[in-house]
């Protein structure tokens, strides 16, 4: 082993000595029960609406709602502390996705609503739109030509 590979080996050892250790158990039960409790408060709404509205129109309401609720509370700098706490819990609903468009909203609002906030709005839900439109109609495409000629 040379002197340049011995260097390189013994910086490799120092950053993997203060990298900080992650708790993969711990971080997976915290994603869980907080995306779990998402998950209920959207059950919650959907309850409540369902006794004064119909099935669909409950439903709705409910992805309103929820949404709402991601939006509200990234503009007041909650759901951010939520996300530290929980990681991928609250990505997954469907509040993360309000989070990731209004969280660039809000810290480039100071550049104007042209520049700043309709510019910057989707640039974390962008690629995900992009990809997500595009996927749904490839599989829509998929599924189209196997009804269509199902005996080829």
């Amino acid at each position: 082993m040379n002197l340049k590979e011995k260097k390189v080996k013994e910086y490799q050892d120092l950053v993997k000595s203060l990298e900080p250790r992650t708790n993969t158990l711990k971080n997976c039960l915290l994603a869980f029960f907080t995306g779990g409790v998402i998950c209920d408060v959207g059950q919650a709404f959907l309850n409540l609406y369902s006794m004064y509205f119909p099935k669909d129109e409950a439903q709705t309401l409910t992805s309103i709602t929820m949404i709402f609720l991601g939006a509200f509370l990234t503009g007041i700098g909650v759901y951010d502390k939520i996300g530290r706490f929980a990681g991928a819990g609250s990505i997954v609903p469907i509040t993360g996705f309000a989070n990731s468009i209004v969280s660039p909203a809000v810290e480039y609002k100071k550049e104007g609503f042209v520049f700043g906030v309709g510019s910057k709005m989707f640039l974390i839900a962008g690629p995900v739109l992009v990809y997500g439109i595009s996927a749904s109609i490839l599989i829509g495409l998929v599924y189209y030509f196997v009804q269509v000629f199902p005996k080829i």
